[in-house]
């Protein structure tokens, strides 16, 4: 039924540093980031927020983001490098207790390229001590949250007829 929403259960466990999500496009990946930096906000301004009982939210100095896909042309700056401009002002400013989030990390350029600069962005993060949540398509990416300490993997899916979110069991574990 298209009214219907499909619930989005997500968890980091005590110690992991972030998340990286993958699944299809139209999967609800930024969706789900977008709900778990917007619950978080509320949580921190005192607002109630929709979430099940003894659910938990940290709480951040700063809360930073790259989402979307903007193309700002005065400065002539490209879609990919108006991204890394983001990206990098985010990496002067987030600290141990910052929660960043960002949308397909390293897209809009040469893929080989885009996927060593995401992974190099979440190692930065991670041995920062930030709290991550990550959307990609990158193999590389995956790879290393796999393969990282501290970093886990969730993903998204869809039902391929009515093109519906699926509801899975738990992201983020």
């Amino acid at each position: 039924d298209a009214n219907s929403c499909a619930p989005l259960d997500f968890y980091l466990e005590e110690g992991s540093a972030g998340v990286i999500i993958t699944g299809p496009n139209t999967g609800g990946k930024t969706v789900a980031i977008k709900t778990v930096g917007l619950l978080t906000l509320m949580a921190q301004c005192g607002l109630h927020f929709p979430c099940g009982e003894g659910s938990y939210i940290a709480m951040q100095d700063a809360r930073w983001r790259d989402i979307g896909q903007s193309q700002e042309l005065s400065p002539n700056l490209s879609t990919f490098s108006l991204h890394m401009t983001n990206v990098i002002a985010i990496l002067e400013k987030a600290s141990a207790d910052s929660l960043v989030i960002l949308d397909e990390l390293g897209s809009g350029t040469d893929p080989a390229e885009g996927m060593g600069i995401a992974v190099a962005v979440l190692e930065e993060l991670r041995q920062r001590g930030c709290m991550f949540l990550v959307t990609t398509h990158y193999p590389q990416v995956k790879t290393y949250a796999q393969q990282t300490e501290g970093v886990k993997t969730a993903r998204m899916a869809f039902d391929k007829d009515s093109l519906l979110p699926l509801s899975l069991p738990e992201m983020g574990r």
